[in-house]
């Protein structure tokens, strides 16, 4: 049997009783799923929300408070106490837990991605469970994730994992919301994420959480984008872990549509672009669907600041919709002269080994 990576998303929801506080139970039957995919000789990394859930009335909050130092200040004590219980009852099953947390500057920075993705690497191949949240007692808003949905998609994608599958309190997507219409049909497959599949997701999720639907469809995208099957399920449903691992649970599959190297996924995903390039129709055609470099004869503008090296969009000039990103092999003001000056160039102002095309 190929041993595989599932990347297991846990919602708050999941993890609490109806008053918001943690429920020991669900923490401990979660774990015990966990570790029965461990034990048949996968790996698995933990993405959990709760530590706002688990500390807040640690705090003497009568209630999940809604301004963002108390959000902060209550995961700064949940997160201790949300890690204990997951030490506890994993070490019950013969495995090491590691807690790691993150913040969207962990992703877009390219030498803090690196050691998080080497990081998580060694933590598998020693046996270990990384229990993964963000870090939101440090994270100011601009460097905040929004939501543990994104954070999971993104882990995902960076570790190439098998299958991303998030726990919910909903068996998947459906067409209508199931809880108001019962006509509502359940999705069982979703090729590939459109407009028109975002447009089902609904609004938010349960009051003791910050996601819904729509992150996690959101998520997905970028999951499947980068080659990393999505399944949302219900975490109600008896042993739905092991079987949504093996395939064998209801909920919805989200195909994937492409894959990319860790590389290219940090250009692709999280790296701050410097400027934009934009091009002309035939240049288009030659990257959209000729899988070609982009040449500098087929640029008509520039903007930004940017330099060789540096990651910029590229555009349609006609209609200006983002095409991709790539590694540009000229400056901005080399690019504005040749432009101004129509001079010949025989290089290539990106490589197609350096651009990633429809990637969001």
């Amino acid at each position: 049997m190929k041993r595989k990576l599932f990347i297991i998303k846990i919602g708050t929801s999941s993890l609490t009783l109806s008053g918001g506080d943690i429920d020991r139970e669900k923490i401990s039957e979660i774990v015990r799923q966990i570790s029965d995919l461990r034990d048949m000789g996968h790996d698995a990394v933990v993405v959990t929300s709760g530590s706002i859930a688990a500390g807040f009335r640690a705090l003497g909050y009568s209630s999940r408070p809604s301004s963002v130092p108390a959000k902060q200040a209550s995961a700064a004590v949940g997160q201790g106490l949300l890690m204990e219980e997951y030490t506890r009852f994993f070490a019950e099953r013969g495995y090491v837990t590691a807690q790691v947390l993150l913040t969207r500057g962990d992703f877009m920075d390219k030498r803090r991605y690196k050691n998080a993705f080497s990081a998580l690497e060694i933590l598998l191949s020693r046996g270990a469970v990384p229990i993964i949240n963000e870090n939101d007692t440090i994270a100011i808003e601009e460097l905040h994730l929004g939501d543990n949905d994104t954070l999971a998609s993104q882990v995902a994608a960076m570790l190439h994992g098998d299958k991303l599958i998030f726990l919910t309190d909903i068996d998947g997507l459906y067409t209508k919301n199931p809880a108001k219409y019962s006509d509502a049909e359940h999705i069982s497959e979703v090729e590939r994420i459109t407009p028109e599949i975002e447009a089902l997701a609904g609004g938010a999720g349960s009051a003791n959480g910050t996601g819904g639907m729509i992150t996690k469809i959101r998520g997905a995208r970028l999951a499947t984008r980068a080659g990393v099957p999505v399944f949302i399920c219900s975490s109600a449903e008896p042993d739905i872990i092991v079987r949504a691992a093996v395939g064998d649970a209801k909920g919805t599959l989200f195909k994937t549509d492409g894959s990319l190297k860790t590389r290219l996924q940090w250009m692709a995903f999280y790296a701050p672009p410097k400027g934009n390039i934009f091009i002309d129709r035939g240049a288009s055609d030659a990257l959209v669907k000729g899988d070609k470099s982009l040449l500098p004869a087929g640029i008509t503008a520039v903007e930004g600041d940017f330099h060789e090296g540096d990651v910029v969009r590229v555009l349609a000039s006609e209609s200006h919709e983002t095409l991709g990103r790539g590694i540009v092999e000229f400056s901005r003001d080399e690019l504005a002269e040749m432009l101004e000056n129509s001079l010949p160039c025989a290089g290539v102002a990106i490589h197609k080994n350096n651009l990633v095309i429809d990637f969001i």
